[in-house]
């Protein structure tokens, strides 16, 4: 693994408890996207925090000029690292990230964050389509129990569906300490 980028996706505060759209295991996957923040502030390699502001007519959650939009503070980002702001699951849509990352020489992301089955999904998936090789630190991500067609789905096995299919073609899905030890050879 060359050194790659950490994508910070949406770890703000209305996916924790108390928040707007709590999602299961947001702590756990806080503290260990922050092993990864803090190993890659160490190593002096390039973080992205990605902040959802939803603007659509019907949002309920991450709503502009509310505190469930702030970065959780286990992963708030230092004044010297990049904060891009998305309107849309796919972090890449009308942002600047495409940008600065090709400014920076980057072909390489670690993504992680809320939720798997949303914008961890679609972000990893535009990533690879634009030629991005993609590993997701997949116990730094976290998801919530969905439905479909009167079938309750739990987080657990909507989060594991989703890696699985990530990890079928579009990145490698590995955990946090797996991702470190690769990065530290």
């Amino acid at each position: 693994m060359t050194m790659p980028a950490l994508l910070l996706v949406d770890i703000q505060r209305d996916y924790f408890p108390g928040g707007r759209m709590e999602v299961v295991g947001a702590a756990e996957a806080s503290r260990a996207a922050q092993k990864l923040l803090n190993f890659f502030r160490e190593k002096n390699l390039l973080i992205v925090h990605i902040q959802h502001i939803a603007t659509r007519a019907n949002a309920t959650f991450l709503l502009p000029n509310t505190e469930g939009i702030d970065f959780h503070e286990s992963v708030m980002p230092l004044p010297s690292e990049m904060v891009i702001k998305k309107y849309f699951p796919n972090s890449f849509r009308e942002t600047d990230l495409e940008k600065h990352l090709l400014s920076k020489g980057i072909k390489e992301l670690v993504i992680c964050g809320m939720m798997s089955h949303m914008c961890i999904d679609t972000t990893t998936r535009a990533a690879f389509d634009k030629g991005y090789t993609c590993t997701v630190a997949s116990d730094a991500c976290a998801t919530r129990n969905l439905a479909f067609n009167g079938i309750e789905i739990p987080a657990k096995q909507v989060h594991g569906a989703y890696m699985a299919a990530l990890g079928a073609v579009f990145a490698k899905v590995l955990g946090v300490e797996d991702i470190i030890g690769l990065l530290k050879v």
